[in-house]
């Protein structure tokens, strides 16, 4: 998608400090964290949100879903926990169209969250 800012994160067109890489996703720090760790993983693939996840090949989901825990691991979050949050929508708060999943830890969340 010529004009989305995490298309052009994924190509390298924008810089990102990439917490991990694959052929099929990229982790990446948020530049206005929540949390002490706080990245973003998302397909390098254009999906515009969780309502189009039909349209994701399910080995690219299933590589997010197991991504996650060996990043949480490796960063240190994974023993004391961590929040993993899609939104979905404006209502949803989602501010980018490109489907993408937070990972938050380095503290105890609350909730309800936002």
């Amino acid at each position: 998608m010529e004009n989305c800012l995490f298309c052009k994160i994924a190509s390298g067109e924008i810089q990102s400090k990439k917490a991990y890489e694959s052929k099929n996703i990229l982790a990446f720090h948020d530049i206005t964290p929540q949390a002490p760790f706080h990245v973003l993983i998302i397909p390098k693939v254009h999906i515009s949100s969780m309502n189009q996840i039909g349209d994701l090949d399910p080995e690219i989901l299933k590589e997010i879903l197991q991504t996650i825990p060996q990043i949480a691991e490796q960063n240190g979050i994974a023993e004391k926990g961590y929040r993993v949050v899609n939104n979905c929508g404006n209502f949803g708060g989602q501010t980018v169209n490109h489907i993408h999943f937070h990972l938050l830890g380095g503290r105890h969340m609350q909730w309800p969250p936002g």
